[in-house]
């Protein structure tokens, strides 16, 4: 072969190569595989009482604001509810009849705050986002906690209500801990339908992410825990990775249910780099639901575990290990309640 043609053949090649490797940039660029076609807020959070807290949330997001001031100003609605009993006042206490808080928050830029075990305060979710902001540290518990917060402003409020404390009285006669799926998050039910005596009320948590108009995650998540647990325990909720994470190249994942179950798998950011992966929101939050199952396949069929999450594209979806599960939406296009998907 004359050395004219080889030079042919292998500049003729080269061109070929670099004709399909440019289709297929065209095809699929790289660097705007997860970016949104339009930057539309949305915040999605957890339960039945998610709702109330999406529409303060979108007070911000509708007006073109942060994701970040809009998670805070949505959870603190449930967090001073006293008829939610699994989240902040009006909470029900722990075995010894103290109510104690956990919240996290984080942002696009992967700051973050959590506050563990911290008593007396109503908002604690605001007192993670300072923690956050104005020290160099992610977690802050216990008397520290409480201790920062009063310093920063924060009055001492009673957070044991008439309602909480007589069902934690009435838990006191059989001193019996055991969680109960799905429980309505109502006052003065009968025995065996919700409250006390039948069966500590664990919602436990409200998980809250959103996407603002600049297509910047935030999240945060805050609950009094587990009805009657030990003093000091403390569950997924506030541990970033766990009850919370939130990527900003890719997008953001919470969870409720029993926090040791989400603790041992790392079930919110497991969620994220699903989706980093190419998985849909949905399929993620299932995926991890799963990953639950494969560890303790009979223990999880007696408890209740749930994600959430949204992807850059605005997508976003929820799946549960039971039925019961739901999670509200709220967008410029829609506001619903939706009853998760679940393996059980």
């Amino acid at each position: 072969m004359s050395s004219t043609r080889r030079k042919f053949l292998h500049s003729s090649l080269l061109g070929s190569l670099g004709l399909f490797a440019g289709k297929k940039s065209m095809a699929h660029p790289v660097d705007t595989l997860y970016a949104p076609t339009k930057n539309e807020p949305i915040v999605i959070s957890t339960w039945d009482f998610g709702k109330a807290a999406n529409a303060e949330a979108w007070t911000v997001l509708g007006k073109g604001g942060r994701a970040l001031d809009a998670v805070e100003a949505g959870v603190k609605i449930p967090e001073a509810d006293p008829n939610n009993q699994s989240v902040g006042y009006g909470g029900l206490p722990d075995r010894d009849g103290r109510v104690t808080l956990d919240a996290c928050i984080m942002d696009e830029q992967y700051n973050c705050g959590s506050v563990m075990c911290l008593e007396y305060i109503m908002h604690p979710i605001s007192v993670a986002r300072l923690v956050m902001e104005k020290t160099p540290h992610v977690v802050l518990v216990g008397d520290g906690a409480l201790q920062f917060a009063l310093a920063n402003g924060f009055q001492k409020e009673n957070l044991l209500t008439p309602e909480s404390e007589k069902v934690w009285k009435e838990w006191l006669k059989t001193s019996k801990y055991e969680p109960v799926i799905n429980i309505e998050n109502k006052l003065h039910k009968p025995a065996g339908e919700g409250n006390m005596p039948g069966g500590p009320n664990n919602h436990d948590t409200i998980g809250m992410i959103a996407m603002d108009a600049s297509g910047n995650f935030s999240g945060a998540c805050t609950t009094s825990g587990m009805a009657f647990k030990m003093h000091g325990r403390v569950g997924d909720s506030p541990i970033i990775g766990a009850g919370l994470y939130v990527d900003n190249e890719i997008g953001a994942a919470t969870s409720t249910g029993v926090g040791e179950e989400v603790i041992r798998i790392v079930g919110s950011h497991l969620v994220v780099e699903l989706m980093r992966q190419g998985l849909a929101p949905e399929a993620a939050c299932k995926k991890a639901v799963e990953r639950i199952i494969s560890r303790s396949p009979a223990k999880a069929k007696t408890l209740q575990v749930g994600f959430i999450a949204i992807n850059k594209k605005g997508e976003y979806g929820g799946y549960a290990l039971q039925k019961g599960f739901t999670y509200a939406v709220k967008s410029g296009k829609e506001e619903k309640l939706i009853p998760a998907k679940s393996i059980y």
